[in-house]
């Protein structure tokens, strides 16, 4: 179960970033898993998964992302063409009454943000934290391992990694960790060397 958990935080992180509005709805949905923990232990994991697999389609299905941020879509339109979706990847009651509210406020297209909020929480609850690593390239998992590795041994516990690419970096990467930012990107090495030419001028 605790692999689980990390994969489903893991994919929160690839979100965009949490607003206020967003976060609203995240703790709504976690007063529910709080809710239900008495009778079922395992419910944050269950409904984090539900989210993880609706997040997933948003970022993957291009259609469905459109649909998603279209705001002329009523909110009939809306619940009906969503609920199929959520009947056939078989998303849970939870997550269905969630997006039933968002759309009667018109809130939809805060779904990715929704996500990101939930994940946000998640890992706090579970004393994790999250680093935001910026690179020129898509990292692979040799690297993820690898950076997850040197934050564990600067005295970070619990690591989640929120990945972006960024090509005007050119190379190396930029990792923000709490108030910690380490900034090892060619861009910034090829500024440093242009300012120390300078001053050598």
């Amino acid at each position: 179960m605790a692999s689980e958990a990390t994969t489903v935080t893991s994919a929160f992180t690839q979100a965009p970033n949490p607003t206020g509005l967003s976060e609203r709805y995240a703790l709504a949905l976690f007063g529910i898993v709080d809710d239900l923990h008495a009778t079922e232990p395992g419910a944050a994991d269950r409904i984090a998964a539900d989210l993880d697999r609706l997040f997933r389609l948003w970022q993957e299905d291009a259609g469905f992302r459109s649909f998603v941020a279209d705001p002329r879509y009523d909110s009939t339109e809306q619940k009906r063409a969503i609920f199929a979706v959520l009947e056939r990847v078989g998303i849970g009651t939870e997550i269905r009454n969630l997006l039933g509210v968002m759309i009667i406020n018109r809130r939809l297209a805060a779904l990715p943000e929704v996500a990101a909020s939930f994940g946000a929480l998640l890992s706090a609850r579970r004393g994790q934290q999250i680093a935001t690593v910026s690179t020129a390239h898509g990292l692979t998992d040799t690297q993820r391992a690898q950076i997850v590795a040197r934050l564990t041994e600067a005295g970070y516990s619990g690591v989640q990694l929120k990945e972006s690419v960024d090509p005007t970096l050119l190379g190396g990467l930029v990792v923000r960790i709490g108030s910690r930012l380490y900034d090892n990107s060619l861009k910034s090495k090829l500024q440093r060397l242009q300012y120390a030419m300078k001053g050598a001028a």
